[in-house]
């Protein structure tokens, strides 16, 4: 059993509104737009990260962490990619990488829209977390905790922290 933490769009702020939300996780999926590597530096200290660089990202996080993240955790094949689009309006990188390695979780970042929609056509969970920095226009800052366990995932929470 695995604890989750799920962020994205962090755009160089990680402070204590968020960090005290991932201090009981043993796993921390970031889906890009870290902005600084003292954002990763901190989340390793937290739990294991599992990370992608977004379109605003350096190329020093790009030297540290890939463009496209594939693993497994509990059994659950994961494909993070900070632009990937939503189910249905997927772009054409994203949807080969879901054609071809056919992933149970999508994480997405780059919208600053929190989504968590299942993707009947393409079976898998697709979530965005929405951002957890101050940047952007979102009003309210976001991330995902949820547990998995034996492929299931349970006690999916979404964390809403005001600007």
């Amino acid at each position: 059993m695995k604890k989750i933490a799920i962020l994205s769009d962090t755009h160089s702020c990680l402070d204590d509104k968020i960090t005290k939300y991932l201090h009981k996780c043993d796993e921390i999926w970031h889906a890009g737009d870290i902005g600084d590597e003292k954002v990763l530096d901190d989340l390793n200290k937290i739990a294991s990260v599992m990370a992608v660089y977004g379109n605003i990202d350096n190329q020093r996080i790009r030297s540290m962490v890939p463009e496209n993240n594939i693993f497994i955790s509990e059994g659950m094949k994961v494909l993070v990619r900070h632009i990937a689009g939503y189910p249905d309006h997927y772009n054409p990188a994203t949807k080969k990488l879901i054609l071809d390695e056919k992933p149970d979780i999508v994480i997405a970042g780059h919208s600053h829209i929190l989504k968590v929609i299942y993707d009947k056509k393409l079976s898998h969970l697709h979530i965005n977390p929405g951002a957890a920095g101050i940047s952007g226009f979102h009003k309210i800052r976001t991330l995902i905790r949820f547990t998995l366990e034996d492929k299931k995932i349970s006690n999916m929470e979404i964390i809403e922290i005001k600007r």
